[in-house]
Protein backbone atom coordinates (compact mmCIF):
# COMPACT_ATOMS: atom_id res chain seq x y z
CA UNK A 1 0.00 0.00 0.00
CA UNK A 2 1.49 3.32 -1.20
CA UNK A 3 0.83 7.14 -0.10
CA UNK A 4 -0.92 7.58 -3.14
CA UNK A 5 -3.45 4.71 -2.22
CA UNK A 6 -3.90 6.37 1.99
CA UNK A 7 -3.58 10.14 1.09
CA UNK A 8 -7.46 10.22 0.25
CA UNK A 9 -8.58 8.58 3.24
CA UNK A 10 -6.26 10.67 5.50
CA UNK A 11 -7.55 13.81 3.51
CA UNK A 12 -11.41 12.44 4.19
CA UNK A 13 -10.73 12.04 7.69
CA UNK A 14 -8.77 15.31 8.54
CA UNK A 15 -11.97 17.25 6.45
CA UNK A 16 -14.77 15.18 8.18
CA UNK A 17 -12.99 15.75 11.66
CA UNK A 18 -13.16 19.31 11.12
CA UNK A 19 -17.63 19.21 11.40
CA UNK A 20 -17.58 19.80 15.17
CA UNK A 21 -15.93 23.12 14.40
CA UNK A 22 -18.57 24.36 12.61
CA UNK A 23 -21.82 22.12 13.64
CA UNK A 24 -22.79 22.11 17.83
CA UNK A 25 -26.46 21.37 16.65
CA UNK A 26 -27.10 18.01 19.03
CA UNK A 27 -29.55 17.11 16.20
CA UNK A 28 -26.48 17.72 13.44
CA UNK A 29 -24.14 15.78 15.28
CA UNK A 30 -26.24 12.88 16.29
CA UNK A 31 -26.99 12.53 12.31
CA UNK A 32 -23.53 12.62 11.73
CA UNK A 33 -22.73 10.01 14.42
CA UNK A 34 -25.05 7.78 12.97
CA UNK A 35 -23.95 8.22 9.95
CA UNK A 36 -20.88 6.87 10.48
CA UNK A 37 -21.79 4.09 12.47
CA UNK A 38 -24.00 3.08 9.57
CA UNK A 39 -20.89 3.81 7.61
CA UNK A 40 -18.61 1.23 10.21
CA UNK A 41 -21.24 -1.40 9.66
CA UNK A 42 -21.63 -1.04 5.84
CA UNK A 43 -17.59 -1.12 5.40
CA UNK A 44 -18.06 -4.48 7.24
CA UNK A 45 -20.81 -5.99 5.17
CA UNK A 46 -18.61 -4.68 2.13
CA UNK A 47 -15.72 -6.88 2.90
CA UNK A 48 -17.85 -9.94 2.80
CA UNK A 49 -20.33 -8.89 -0.04
CA UNK A 50 -18.74 -6.47 -2.00
CA UNK A 51 -14.61 -8.13 -2.49
CA UNK A 52 -16.09 -11.32 -1.44
CA UNK A 53 -19.39 -12.01 -3.20
CA UNK A 54 -21.04 -13.17 -0.25
CA UNK A 55 -24.30 -11.47 0.23
CA UNK A 56 -25.47 -11.46 3.51
CA UNK A 57 -29.00 -10.74 4.79
CA UNK A 58 -27.82 -10.84 8.39
CA UNK A 59 -25.51 -8.52 9.76
CA UNK A 60 -27.57 -7.77 12.29
CA UNK A 61 -26.56 -11.35 14.26
CA UNK A 62 -22.26 -9.37 14.27
CA UNK A 63 -24.04 -6.07 15.19
CA UNK A 64 -26.31 -7.42 18.10
CA UNK A 65 -23.38 -9.30 19.34
CA UNK A 66 -21.12 -6.54 19.29
CA UNK A 67 -24.06 -4.29 20.82
CA UNK A 68 -25.07 -6.98 23.44
CA UNK A 69 -21.66 -7.73 25.13
CA UNK A 70 -20.69 -4.13 25.13
CA UNK A 71 -23.42 -3.68 27.20
CA UNK A 72 -24.53 -6.95 29.39
CA UNK A 73 -20.59 -6.86 30.63
CA UNK A 74 -21.33 -3.39 32.12
CA UNK A 75 -24.25 -3.80 33.19
CA UNK A 76 -24.16 -7.44 34.75
CA UNK A 77 -20.33 -7.35 36.03
CA UNK A 78 -18.88 -3.59 36.07
CA UNK A 79 -16.67 -3.98 33.38
CA UNK A 80 -14.75 -1.77 32.20
CA UNK A 81 -16.40 -0.29 28.79
CA UNK A 82 -13.57 -0.15 26.65
CA UNK A 83 -12.74 -3.70 27.85
CA UNK A 84 -16.30 -4.72 26.54
CA UNK A 85 -16.11 -2.95 23.43
CA UNK A 86 -12.69 -5.11 22.66
CA UNK A 87 -15.06 -7.98 23.51
CA UNK A 88 -17.65 -7.57 21.69
CA UNK A 89 -15.88 -6.82 18.71
CA UNK A 90 -14.01 -10.44 19.51
CA UNK A 91 -17.29 -12.11 20.10
CA UNK A 92 -18.59 -10.94 17.12
CA UNK A 93 -16.10 -12.21 14.67
CA UNK A 94 -16.25 -15.51 16.37
CA UNK A 95 -19.86 -15.44 15.64
CA UNK A 96 -19.10 -14.46 12.39
CA UNK A 97 -16.31 -17.32 12.10
CA UNK A 98 -18.75 -19.69 13.23
CA UNK A 99 -21.35 -18.99 11.12
CA UNK A 100 -19.17 -19.01 8.29
CA UNK A 101 -17.25 -22.49 8.84
CA UNK A 102 -21.03 -24.13 9.25
CA UNK A 103 -22.29 -22.38 5.81
CA UNK A 104 -18.97 -22.45 4.11
CA UNK A 105 -18.00 -25.62 5.05
CA UNK A 106 -21.42 -27.04 3.69
CA UNK A 107 -20.63 -25.34 0.64
CA UNK A 108 -23.59 -23.01 0.79
CA UNK A 109 -23.42 -19.87 -1.61
CA UNK A 110 -25.74 -17.31 -3.18
CA UNK A 111 -29.38 -17.12 -1.86
CA UNK A 112 -28.97 -19.99 0.37
CA UNK A 113 -26.04 -18.59 2.42
CA UNK A 114 -27.71 -15.33 2.45
CA UNK A 115 -30.69 -17.38 4.22
CA UNK A 116 -28.76 -18.89 6.11
CA UNK A 117 -27.35 -15.64 7.71
CA UNK A 118 -30.94 -14.31 7.95
CA UNK A 119 -31.95 -17.46 9.88
CA UNK A 120 -29.08 -16.94 12.50
CA UNK A 121 -29.68 -13.16 12.96
CA UNK A 122 -33.16 -14.24 13.82
CA UNK A 123 -32.66 -16.14 16.25
CA UNK A 124 -30.46 -14.58 18.09
CA UNK A 125 -33.26 -11.90 18.36
CA UNK A 126 -35.56 -14.45 19.00
CA UNK A 127 -33.31 -15.40 22.16
CA UNK A 128 -32.07 -12.09 23.38
CA UNK A 129 -36.05 -11.03 23.70
CA UNK A 130 -36.54 -14.33 25.67
CA UNK A 131 -33.43 -14.38 28.20
CA UNK A 132 -33.99 -12.31 31.11
CA UNK A 133 -29.88 -11.94 31.13
CA UNK A 134 -29.90 -9.24 28.10
CA UNK A 135 -33.23 -7.81 29.99
CA UNK A 136 -35.44 -9.41 27.77
CA UNK A 137 -38.32 -7.62 25.89
CA UNK A 138 -37.57 -4.59 28.27
CA UNK A 139 -34.28 -3.71 26.99
CA UNK A 140 -30.91 -2.92 28.66
CA UNK A 141 -30.06 0.56 29.92
CA UNK A 142 -27.13 1.40 30.58
CA UNK A 143 -25.90 3.93 33.19
CA UNK A 144 -25.35 7.50 32.55
CA UNK A 145 -21.93 8.65 33.65
CA UNK A 146 -20.51 10.69 31.17
CA UNK A 147 -16.64 10.65 31.88
CA UNK A 148 -13.78 9.90 29.02
CA UNK A 149 -12.79 6.37 31.60
CA UNK A 150 -16.22 5.26 31.21
CA UNK A 151 -16.74 5.55 26.99
CA UNK A 152 -18.83 8.18 27.42
CA UNK A 153 -18.66 12.07 27.50
CA UNK A 154 -20.33 15.22 27.78
CA UNK A 155 -19.60 16.54 24.26
CA UNK A 156 -21.17 15.37 21.44
CA UNK A 157 -17.97 16.20 19.45
CA UNK A 158 -15.49 13.77 21.40
CA UNK A 159 -17.36 11.01 20.24
CA UNK A 160 -18.18 11.72 17.13
CA UNK A 161 -14.17 11.81 16.14
CA UNK A 162 -13.77 8.55 18.22
CA UNK A 163 -15.97 6.96 15.63
CA UNK A 164 -14.28 9.07 12.76
CA UNK A 165 -10.93 7.43 14.03
CA UNK A 166 -12.66 3.44 13.95
CA UNK A 167 -14.23 4.82 10.24
CA UNK A 168 -11.18 5.85 8.97
CA UNK A 169 -9.07 2.53 10.68
CA UNK A 170 -11.51 0.44 8.36
CA UNK A 171 -10.90 2.53 5.61
CA UNK A 172 -7.52 1.83 5.89
CA UNK A 173 -8.23 -1.73 6.35
CA UNK A 174 -10.05 -2.16 3.40
CA UNK A 175 -7.72 -0.29 1.26
CA UNK A 176 -4.89 -2.81 2.97
CA UNK A 177 -7.05 -5.86 2.25
CA UNK A 178 -7.87 -4.60 -1.29
CA UNK A 179 -4.22 -4.28 -2.00
CA UNK A 180 -3.02 -7.67 -0.14
CA UNK A 181 -2.87 -11.29 -1.49
CA UNK A 182 -6.12 -11.88 0.24
CA UNK A 183 -7.90 -9.29 -1.53
CA UNK A 184 -7.02 -11.03 -5.24
CA UNK A 185 -7.88 -14.22 -4.00
CA UNK A 186 -11.11 -12.58 -2.30
CA UNK A 187 -11.75 -11.19 -5.89
CA UNK A 188 -11.15 -14.07 -7.46
CA UNK A 189 -13.43 -16.09 -5.68
CA UNK A 190 -15.94 -13.93 -5.99
CA UNK A 191 -15.93 -13.90 -9.68
CA UNK A 192 -15.53 -18.05 -10.42
CA UNK A 193 -14.78 -19.88 -7.12
CA UNK A 194 -14.40 -23.25 -9.08
CA UNK A 195 -11.42 -21.05 -10.93
CA UNK A 196 -10.41 -19.63 -7.90
CA UNK A 197 -9.84 -23.24 -6.52
CA UNK A 198 -8.22 -25.00 -9.96
CA UNK A 199 -5.33 -22.57 -9.47
CA UNK A 200 -4.62 -23.14 -5.62
CA UNK A 201 -6.87 -20.84 -4.13
CA UNK A 202 -8.10 -22.33 -0.81
CA UNK A 203 -11.44 -20.81 -0.51
CA UNK A 204 -12.87 -21.92 2.52
CA UNK A 205 -9.92 -20.21 4.38
CA UNK A 206 -10.38 -16.73 2.17
CA UNK A 207 -14.12 -16.83 2.80
CA UNK A 208 -13.25 -17.60 6.59
CA UNK A 209 -11.17 -14.54 6.93
CA UNK A 210 -13.62 -12.41 5.20
CA UNK A 211 -16.23 -13.00 7.00
CA UNK A 212 -14.15 -12.95 10.38
CA UNK A 213 -12.94 -9.11 9.65
CA UNK A 214 -16.76 -8.39 8.53
CA UNK A 215 -18.04 -9.46 11.72
CA UNK A 216 -15.54 -7.75 13.27
CA UNK A 217 -16.28 -4.34 11.82
CA UNK A 218 -20.17 -5.00 12.19
CA UNK A 219 -19.49 -5.88 15.97
CA UNK A 220 -17.52 -2.83 16.37
CA UNK A 221 -20.53 -0.82 14.70
CA UNK A 222 -22.38 -2.31 17.22
CA UNK A 223 -20.70 -1.20 19.92
CA UNK A 224 -20.26 2.00 19.47
CA UNK A 225 -24.10 2.05 18.91
CA UNK A 226 -24.34 0.37 22.63
CA UNK A 227 -22.72 3.16 24.14
CA UNK A 228 -23.87 6.23 22.51
CA UNK A 229 -27.65 5.85 23.29
CA UNK A 230 -27.16 3.46 26.10
CA UNK A 231 -30.27 1.42 25.37
CA UNK A 232 -30.59 -1.93 23.69
CA UNK A 233 -33.32 -4.34 23.04
CA UNK A 234 -33.57 -7.20 20.86
CA UNK A 235 -35.32 -5.20 18.04
CA UNK A 236 -32.40 -2.28 17.54
CA UNK A 237 -29.75 -4.93 18.10
CA UNK A 238 -31.00 -7.35 16.09
CA UNK A 239 -33.45 -6.32 14.12
CA UNK A 240 -33.87 -5.96 10.74
CA UNK A 241 -33.21 -2.55 9.88
CA UNK A 242 -29.07 -2.69 10.13
CA UNK A 243 -28.93 -5.73 7.58
CA UNK A 244 -30.86 -3.91 5.27
CA UNK A 245 -29.17 -0.56 5.76
CA UNK A 246 -25.77 -2.40 5.92
CA UNK A 247 -26.26 -4.09 2.79
CA UNK A 248 -27.85 -1.37 1.24
CA UNK A 249 -24.90 1.72 1.67
CA UNK A 250 -22.20 -0.34 -0.14
CA UNK A 251 -24.32 -1.63 -3.23
CA UNK A 252 -25.43 1.91 -3.30
CA UNK A 253 -22.45 3.90 -3.13
CA UNK A 254 -20.37 1.25 -4.65
CA UNK A 255 -19.66 -2.51 -3.49
CA UNK A 256 -16.07 -3.95 -3.64
CA UNK A 257 -14.74 -0.43 -3.32
CA UNK A 258 -13.47 1.66 -0.39
CA UNK A 259 -15.60 4.63 -0.50
CA UNK A 260 -18.83 3.13 -1.38
CA UNK A 261 -20.18 1.95 2.10
CA UNK A 262 -19.19 5.84 3.35
CA UNK A 263 -21.13 7.36 0.16
CA UNK A 264 -24.52 4.82 0.47
CA UNK A 265 -24.65 5.40 4.53
CA UNK A 266 -24.91 9.27 3.76
CA UNK A 267 -27.23 8.69 1.25
CA UNK A 268 -29.35 6.26 2.75
CA UNK A 269 -29.56 8.06 6.15
CA UNK A 270 -29.87 11.62 4.11
CA UNK A 271 -32.77 9.95 2.42
CA UNK A 272 -34.18 8.48 5.67
CA UNK A 273 -33.69 11.74 7.55
CA UNK A 274 -35.84 13.56 4.32
CA UNK A 275 -38.59 11.19 4.22
CA UNK A 276 -39.28 11.43 8.33
CA UNK A 277 -39.30 15.02 7.44
CA UNK A 278 -42.00 15.08 4.61
CA UNK A 279 -44.30 12.05 5.93
CA UNK A 280 -43.73 12.76 9.89
CA UNK A 281 -42.28 10.35 12.11
CA UNK A 282 -44.23 7.19 10.68
CA UNK A 283 -42.80 3.60 12.79
CA UNK A 284 -41.17 1.58 9.73
CA UNK A 285 -41.42 4.04 6.77
CA UNK A 286 -37.16 4.50 6.73
CA UNK A 287 -37.86 0.27 5.94
CA UNK A 288 -40.61 0.95 3.72
CA UNK A 289 -38.17 3.23 1.30
CA UNK A 290 -34.90 0.94 2.11
CA UNK A 291 -37.36 -1.97 0.80
CA UNK A 292 -38.22 -0.07 -2.00
CA UNK A 293 -34.75 0.51 -2.67
CA UNK A 294 -33.68 -3.26 -2.29
CA UNK A 295 -36.51 -4.02 -5.01
CA UNK A 296 -35.16 -1.12 -7.31
CA UNK A 297 -31.21 -1.98 -6.98
CA UNK A 298 -32.05 -6.03 -7.61
CA UNK A 299 -34.17 -5.07 -10.90
CA UNK A 300 -32.26 -2.60 -12.10
CA UNK A 301 -28.33 -2.91 -10.78
CA UNK A 302 -26.94 0.52 -10.75
CA UNK A 303 -23.19 1.38 -11.52
CA UNK A 304 -22.59 1.95 -8.39
CA UNK A 305 -22.38 5.76 -7.45
CA UNK A 306 -18.47 5.90 -6.11
CA UNK A 307 -17.37 4.88 -10.23
CA UNK A 308 -19.74 7.00 -11.60
CA UNK A 309 -17.96 9.94 -10.12
CA UNK A 310 -15.00 8.66 -10.96
CA UNK A 311 -15.54 8.46 -13.85
CA UNK A 312 -17.09 11.71 -14.71
CA UNK A 313 -13.90 13.26 -12.99
CA UNK A 314 -11.59 11.67 -14.85
CA UNK A 315 -13.13 12.14 -17.99
CA UNK A 316 -14.01 16.11 -17.58
CA UNK A 317 -12.64 18.13 -20.61
CA UNK A 318 -13.45 21.59 -20.19
CA UNK A 319 -12.79 22.07 -24.15
CA UNK A 320 -15.62 19.49 -24.75
CA UNK A 321 -17.90 20.90 -22.50
CA UNK A 322 -17.21 24.72 -24.09
CA UNK A 323 -17.87 23.05 -27.23
CA UNK A 324 -21.00 20.98 -26.35
CA UNK A 325 -22.53 23.88 -25.62
CA UNK A 326 -21.84 25.87 -28.04
CA UNK A 327 -23.27 23.23 -30.38
CA UNK A 328 -26.42 23.80 -27.98
CA UNK A 329 -26.52 27.29 -28.58
CA UNK A 330 -26.36 27.15 -32.29
CA UNK A 331 -28.92 24.36 -32.53
CA UNK A 332 -31.33 27.16 -30.51
CA UNK A 333 -30.50 29.68 -32.69
CA UNK A 334 -31.83 27.80 -35.50
CA UNK A 335 -34.89 26.54 -34.57
CA UNK A 336 -35.92 30.42 -33.20
CA UNK A 337 -35.05 31.08 -36.84
CA UNK A 338 -36.89 28.70 -38.66
CA UNK A 339 -40.04 29.65 -36.51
Amino acid sequence: MTAKDVWPILLFGAVAALLPVFVTAGTLMNFAIFTLILCLAAQGWNILGGFGGQYSFGHAAFFGTGAYVTAVLQVRYGVNPYVTFLAGIALAALVGWLIGFLSFRSGLRGSYFALVTLAFAEVFRVLSNAVEFTGGAAGLLIPLDQRAANFQFESRGWFYLVVLALVVLALLMTRALERSRLGAQLVAVRENEEAARAVGVDALRVKLSAITLSAAMTGAAGGLYAQYFLYLDSTIAYGAWISVEALLAPIIGGAGTVFGPVIGAVILHTLAEATRMMVGRIPGIDLVIYGILLILVVRFPPRHFASFLWRQFRSYDPDLQIVFILRIRRRRSAQRERR
